[in-house]
C-alpha cells in the first residue's frame, strides 16, 4: 500500500444522516413562513451541529445555498422592471425546489453534497 494513500471517511451514523437531510428539508418552511427557507436550516442546524461533523458540514451548505437562493430572489425582484425578473425568479424557484430535494436525499445516504452555484459564507 502507498504512503499517500487516503485514510477512507467514515460513514455517519442515521441519526446524523436524518439530521444533515432535515437541514436540507427545513428550507421548505418558506413555503409556509416568510423567511422560513433561511430560518428552518438555521434552527435545525444550531441545534444539532454538535451531533456530528457531517451534520455540521451539510446544515452550513443547505444555509449557504439558502442565502444564495435569497439574494438571487432580490435581483429577480429587482429585474421585474424590465420584465425578465419573473421568468427567472420562476427558474430560481424550480432549481431551487430540484437542488435541496436531491441535497436532502444525498444527506439521508451519507454523501457530502455541494450545492452548485451557491456563496459560501459560512465556512
Amino acid at each position: 500500500m502507498s504512503d499517500d494513500a487516503q485514510t477512507p471517511i467514515p460513514t455517519p451514523s442515521q441519526e446524523a444522516r436524518q439530521w444533515a437531510m432535515f437541514c436540507h428539508f427545513a428550507a421548505f418552511l418558506g413555503l409556509v413562513f416568510p423567511f422560513g427557507n433561511l430560518l428552518g436550516p438555521l434552527i435545525v442546524w444550531q441545534i444539532k451541529k454538535d451531533l456530528d461533523p457531517f451534520v455540521d458540514a451539510q446544515g452550513k451548505e443547505a444555509l449557504n445555498f439558502q442565502i444564495s437562493v435569497a439574494l438571487a430572489a432580490v435581483v429577480c425582484f429587482i429585474l421585474m422592471v424590465v420584465v425578465i425578473g419573473f421568468p427567472l425568479l420562476v427558474l430560481l424557484g424550480i432549481a431551487a425546489l430540484v437542488l435541496t430535494i436531491i441535497a436532502g436525499i444525498k444527506a439521508n445516504e451519507g454523501q457530502a453534497y455541494r450545492y452548485p452555484f451557491a456563496w459560501r459564507l459560512l465556512k
